[in-house]
């Protein structure tokens, strides 16, 4: 069966190739962190008021579910919940009125819809062992889809921003990867400024389940990176505390077609059998507190911060100490996100009552 596919391209848009920098001396590890750019443009995420103005979005409360296969290989795309006749539901959000006016931005089932990496997201790896937990040798090929938008290639990422969800959640979702199945390793990662570390989310080889913390009015992309082509499947789980004191959870299997030569249908068709098929939306007991979220987050961030630094430049060192200074100030403030997530949940109410987009 073969399914619709969106594609939406710049014309003349293009990869930048990668610039080999190899300046002599102390500055060649710091090089290093800035060749990073091949794998992707960083941008802040997880911070409020990001600069970047594509992530600036407010989803409109009547915006419609559909059903139907479908295939998207460009253009914006978000995962979330919603609550679909009064279940909570994690959906795929295609917002095809982003890039074109005619067109109109639709919720999708995630069991009907596949994401395609076309060969157009392959990049080499640096040379940096920052990367090392991509999980494939430097210069190796990996398909990427992008933290910062490349129009050749579907730009992924999640969202808390459902006017419903705003209004009866508590703080936030805890979004977890609970397994993967595919050809290769995925991984999946964000990067804030030009010389910040990657902060890992999200490793296919890890067994055990891999919470992350999103924030209400959240929306955030990330860099996916796949070693291999082939039909990759990951489940995923976004659970939330509500304001009722009860508590919601859906999983849902996200696919994906990566490598242009991978047949869309054999993505559409793949069947879960890594454990347990996805539950239906329902009642499940409470989950880990908002702070358990962000210290685990943050702990990793600042352990893998202090251990790549031990045998680096000085110049290097600095910079990731830096870093894991931050992660530090992140675990102490676990209550900052939370009082800060009440205040933007209610900017966003208030901006949605004054009329959506």
């Amino acid at each position: 069966m073969t399914t619709p596919t969106r594609s939406r391209r710049r014309a003349g848009a293009a990869l930048t190739p990668p610039v080999a920098l190899t300046p002599p001396g102390a500055l060649t590890a710091l090089a290093a962190v800035v060749a990073l750019a091949a794998l992707a443009a960083p941008t802040a995420a997880f911070a409020e008021g990001d600069d970047d103005p594509n992530l600036n979005q407010i989803l409109d409360v009547d915006l419609a579910v559909v059903h139907g296969p479908w295939t998207l290989e460009a253009g914006h795309v978000d995962m979330g919940p919603k609550f679909v006749d009064g279940r909570w539901t994690f959906l795929i959000h295609d917002d095809a009125a982003k890039a074109d006016a005619d067109a109109t931005s639709v919720w999708r089932y995630p069991e009907e819809t596949v994401l395609r990496v076309i060969d157009q997201a392959a990049l080499p790896v640096p040379d940096d062992p920052a990367y090392s937990f991509v999980g494939a040798e430097p210069g190796a090929s990996v398909w990427v889809v992008p933290q910062t938008q490349n129009p050749d290639v579907v730009w992924l990422g999640w969202n808390t921003q459902d006017p419903e969800v705003m209004a009866s959640i508590d703080r936030g979702v805890t979004l977890s990867l609970t397994g993967m199945q595919g050809p290769g390793v995925m991984t999946t990662y964000l990067q804030s400024g030009s010389f910040g570390e990657p902060q890992l989310l999200w490793d296919s080889r890890l067994a055990d389940p891999q919470p992350i913390w999103v924030d209400v009015n959240t929306h955030t992309h990330a860099n996916w990176v796949f070693t291999e082509p082939g039909v990759y499947l990951l489940r995923l789980e976004a659970t939330a505390d509500l304001v009722d004191g009860s508590t919601v959870t859906d999983t849902q299997v996200i696919r994906f077609a990566v490598g242009t030569d991978t047949p869309v249908d054999d993505a559409a068709a793949a069947v879960w059998d890594g454990g347990e098929d996805p539950a239906p939306a329902a009642e499940t007991p409470p989950a880990a507190s908002a702070a358990d979220a962000t210290d685990s987050a943050a702990g990793a961030a600042a352990g893998g911060a202090a251990g790549e630094a031990a045998g680096r430049d000085p110049l290097v060192t600095v910079l990731v100490g830096a870093i894991g200074v931050v992660a530090a100030g992140l675990i102490a403030g676990g209550t900052v996100v939370i009082v800060r997530g009440q205040r933007a949940k209610r900017r966003a109410l208030d901006a949605t009552r004054g009329g959506a987009r």
